[in-house]
């Protein structure tokens, strides 16, 4: 099934099916080059990049063009009623480009920290997570019943709308025989509503009423040394073992230009977004 975009604040994001006329999603490199007398380069650069979306669009239908406006102006719009979200607040975009919405690092089993807390976390049983070989996380389970969560850096879990298809792939090492995976769904304040389960590497479910989070949960089934490299998790197609992470980032509105079609009520919108840490009320 292919996938179209998805924007919006987390609990209330919106399909955008009409496909865009341009679409630039380049990451800012942020590097400086020093060249010595003798010739000799220094390159300097960040431990992350930073990621930029534009999207342009002609004869947008009037309600997507309107949640567009919304989202720039920092005006939240109906289907508030018992909602938790702030109009003020960070974007999501779900990029219909990316293959896996897991972090880069998180994707390839890489941490920035030494306890790996930043991208794992147990949600019962008992593992240890440590650097297995260089920088690439493992764990040593030590209770048959231990169940890790995967861990998104600014929101509950994974951002979702009611009715959304998603895959979640656990490590591509785990026994199919023994593994499980499970993703668990969560409402706008992070409580819990349902599960989607299923034996082996692989579950689909699909986010029931009132879900604006997805937290992907994977159970090895078996003791000792575990891999947490090449998980995927996607939205509407199948996943991909050990596929680049293209993220989830939050990300904030920078541009906007509304043009009124010729054929009204049709509108051309162009969009510039930027990746943040967070974004002001």
């Amino acid at each position: 099934m292919a996938r179209n975009l998805w924007i919006g604040k987390p609990g209330l994001l919106r399909e955008i099916s009409q496909a865009a006329k341009s679409w630039d999603r380049s990451t800012d490199l942020n590097t400086s080059e020093f060249r010595s007398l003798e010739g000799q380069v220094t390159l300097v650069a960040p431990t992350r990049t930073t990621r930029r979306t534009k999207l342009s669009f002609e004869w947008l239908e009037p309600a997507d063009a309107q949640h567009l406006v919304r989202l720039a102006r920092r005006v939240n719009g109906p289907g508030m009623l018992g909602q938790n979200v702030y109009a003020g607040g960070p974007v999501v975009l779900l990029d219909p480009a990316s293959v896996n919405l897991l972090d880069p690092l998180q994707a390839a089993g890489q941490s920035r920290v030494p306890s790996g807390g930043d991208h794992w976390f147990t949600v019962s049983g008992d593992i240890t997570l440590r650097p297995a070989y260089g920088d690439v996380f493992g764990g040593d389970c030590k209770d048959v019943t231990t169940s890790i969560g995967w861990t998104h850096g600014n929101w509950p879990g994974w951002p979702v709308a009611p009715g959304m298809s998603v895959s979640w792939l656990v490590p591509p090492e785990w026994d199919a025989a023994v593994c499980s995976a499970q993703v668990d769904w969560k409402a706008a304040d992070g409580s819990y509503l349902a599960s989607s389960s299923a034996a082996g590497r692989v579950v689909t479910g699909t986010a029931p009423a009132g879900a604006a989070f997805a937290t992907p949960v994977g159970r090895p089934g078996a003791l000792g040394a575990t891999a947490l490299a090449g998980a995927c998790l996607t939205v509407g197609e199948d996943p991909v073992a050990y596929a680049l992470g293209d993220g989830c980032p939050s990300m904030a509105v920078t541009g906007l230009t509304d043009v009124p079609s010729a054929r009204l009520p049709y509108r051309n919108i162009q969009i510039d977004l930027v990746e943040v840490r967070g974004a002001a009320n």
